[in-house]
């Protein structure tokens, strides 16, 4: 076995936390809500529009209850660049302030102002809870675990640092997701949208199953967060 091999292997036993049980408890298979046909171009952008000003506030007030010296204006957008590709994603300027962008393709996929909705509330609860902060202090220490098992055992430095950085911004990523999930839920419930009703796109994602190290859970684990969430009416806000 080559020496970064046995590196990995003593960076997984050793230095990464394990990984969170994100499965839970099987739920038995619920039917979805009918999504009905895609919007058109022009009436996916409108329930865009309708979703992110009915959404923005009640993401921002939460924001601003449950966090201290967070900058929670949002700036949602609708990003043009990304051709096809379906996704929506969180990140912050240089000021700090919360930037959420949604994909075209991911804005024309939509089936109902619903999942916009639910979307829109995921991507604002990845800020609120902190995930992005949360998911750099894993990759550093990961990364400064790398660098102690490389003097020690004579590895490749800039290899098992990387390596080290790979793992421990992963470690906690699946769960970063479902606390998405869960808060998104009570944030759309709370807009006034059904956050169950707002999950059937994940019909249509390729579920990424519960790959080791894999980046987002299960699609039916997924679902079933959003259902459970969603029976307590959005209660916790």
């Amino acid at each position: 076995m080559r020496k970064t091999g046995i590196a990995l292997l003593i960076l997984m036993a050793a230095g990464c936390a394990p990984l969170p049980d994100t499965a839970g408890t099987p739920m038995p298979a619920l039917p979805m809500p009918a999504a009905g046909p895609a919007l058109s171009p022009a009436a996916a952008r409108a329930a865009f529009n309708t979703a992110r000003a009915r959404v923005e506030p009640v993401a921002e007030s939460l924001c601003r209850q449950r966090t201290q010296g967070v900058n929670c204006d949002f700036q949602i957008s609708i990003d043009d660049s990304q051709g096809n590709v379906a996704n929506a994603y969180q990140s912050r300027d240089a000021s700090g302030r919360p930037v959420i962008r949604f994909t075209t393709a991911l804005v024309n996929d939509a089936r109902n102002t619903d999942e916009l909705a639910f979307v829109l509330g995921h991507e604002a609860a990845h800020h609120i809870l902190g995930h992005i902060d949360r998911q750099t202090q894993t990759a550093t220490a990961g990364a400064l675990l790398g660098g102690i098992v490389a003097s020690l055992g004579g590895f490749d430095p800039d290899t098992l640092t990387d390596v080290g950085a790979g793992l421990g911004g992963r470690v906690y990523s699946k769960s970063h997701e479902l606390e998405a999930d869960r808060l998104g839920t009570r944030i759309a419930i709370a807009a006034g949208y059904d956050p169950v009703k707002g999950i059937g796109f994940f019909q249509r994602l390729p579920d990424p199953g519960d790959r080791f190290l894999g980046t987002h859970p299960a699609n039916g684990d997924r679902i079933a967060a959003v259902r459970a969430e969603a029976a307590q009416g959005g209660r916790g806000f």
